[in-house]
């Protein structure tokens, strides 16, 4: 085997069961057979029938479980599903061992095919928001609103804090890397992930981390854990050098859904400045920046983020006025820059590609008590898949 070849993987039916994924309460998951790959679905019931489905999708070195901080707090609004992408959370690897943006692309069309649901809200997080940018380009029928936290799209002057993980896609690193931390203990794992993809991993209750370690200690036990990190973060290198009609930036100016765009001051993997280029690419779109936030805002500051998605829905008429619920319900926000804190009045605009949905503060005064589900068990429990790591945690992206 050269040293630029990735060690092989068996067939997902030869691996050894272990522990089995977390599951919040009112949470199931289950799985969907589909030609080539197999997903594990994570899903909510929704609070009555009839509402709208939406798809969330993870970052690299995540999993569904990332958004269940976020999912109950739109069971109201959406009749809302998590995917597993393949090597990650409880899906097993592809048989054909594709991890590029676009395989998991392919993958997430098609179990909305599959699904029968018709046309979803479609939101996604770092790898996950380039994977639902390029599904919403290639397949518009398949996307009714848009919603990226934190979007993975090419960067020309990658953050420093950012470049472990664009190491990992180097032939060869991820064994080196392996071997030198052998030695570390899922705790330190899990403060590596937090420091790197938290704004404030203080936010994370001790229940949350302890959470977070057992999902370390079973993603350790997995056999293709690595592969799957190392194929997905050159997978995310490879798409940044994309151009034409395949490039990132390109397909977003193709989008044709209404899209919420979510950005923290404090993301140490995706630059903040980026929010003003990616309010510009998607047309129409409307802005929401946290300034306290890190790479994982839904996580953090779940309650601001639904907020800023039900508003998107409503002024896409995906939303009656009487439907909008939680803490902010019908107030209107209007981003500044991240100088006020709480909510605006109905009414304020901002200009396009500055926002028209920031719920920024300092403390996010969207959220109730500083204690909202992201920084307890619901969104602490997957501080092991916050879409990053330092390095040896699993990384990001």
């Amino acid at each position: 085997m050269s040293s630029t070849e990735l060690p092989f993987v068996p067939p997902a039916n030869v691996f050894p069961r272990v522990a089995p994924v977390g599951v919040e309460e009112g949470e199931r998951l289950r799985s969907v057979e589909l030609p080539g790959i197999t997903l594990a679905v994570r899903s909510r019931p929704p609070a009555r029938e009839g509402l709208p489905p939406a798809l969330y999708v993870h970052g690299l070195g995540g999993s569904s479980r990332n958004w269940s901080a976020l999912m109950p707090l739109l069971d109201g609004t959406v009749d809302g599903e998590a995917v597993d992408l393949p090597g990650f959370g409880d899906s097993p690897p592809p048989d054909d061992g594709d991890y590029s943006v676009t395989g998991h692309a392919r993958a997430v069309i098609r179990l909305l095919d599959a699904s029968g649901r018709g046309s979803v809200h479609l939101l996604g997080n770092s790898l996950g928001g380039a994977v639902s940018t390029r599904v919403a380009a290639l397949r518009p029928d398949l996307v009714r609103t848009l919603t990226l936290v934190s979007p993975a799209l090419p960067e020309l002057r990658v953050q420093r804090t950012a470049l472990p993980t664009g190491l990992l896609a180097l032939p060869g690193v991820t064994t080196l890397f392996t071997r030198l931390t052998r030695e570390w203990t899922p705790e330190q794992r899990v403060r590596g992930v937090m420091a790197l993809c938290y704004g404030d991993p203080g936010r994370v209750t001790p229940e949350g981390f302890r959470n977070a370690v057992r999902e370390m200690e079973r993603r350790l036990q997995l056999p293709y854990f690595w592969d799957a990190m190392s194929r997905s973060a050159r997978g995310i290198v490879d798409a940044y050098t994309l151009g034409g009609q395949q490039g990132l930036w390109r397909q977003a100016e193709r989008v044709l859904a209404p899209t919420l765009l979510v950005y923290g001051g404090r993301d140490q993997l995706v630059g903040f400045r980026m929010s003003q280029r990616a309010a510009r690419a998607f047309r129409g779109s409307r802005l929401l920046t946290l300034p306290d936030a890190g790479h994982v805002a839904m996580m953090e500051y779940p309650e601001a983020v639904a907020t800023a998605f039900r508003e998107l829905l409503l002024d896409a008429g995906e939303l009656e006025t009487g439907s909008m619920t939680g803490p902010a319900a019908g107030a209107r926000a209007v981003d500044d820059g991240g100088e006020r804190t709480g909510v605006e009045s109905a009414g304020a605009e901002a200009e396009r590609g500055t926002s028209a949905a920031g719920t920024a503060g300092r403390a996010s005064g969207a959220e109730t008590g500083g204690g909202a589900p992201g920084t307890g068990t619901a969104g602490g429990a997957s501080g092991s898949e916050a879409g990053g790591a330092s390095f040896g945690a699993g990384a990001g992206g």
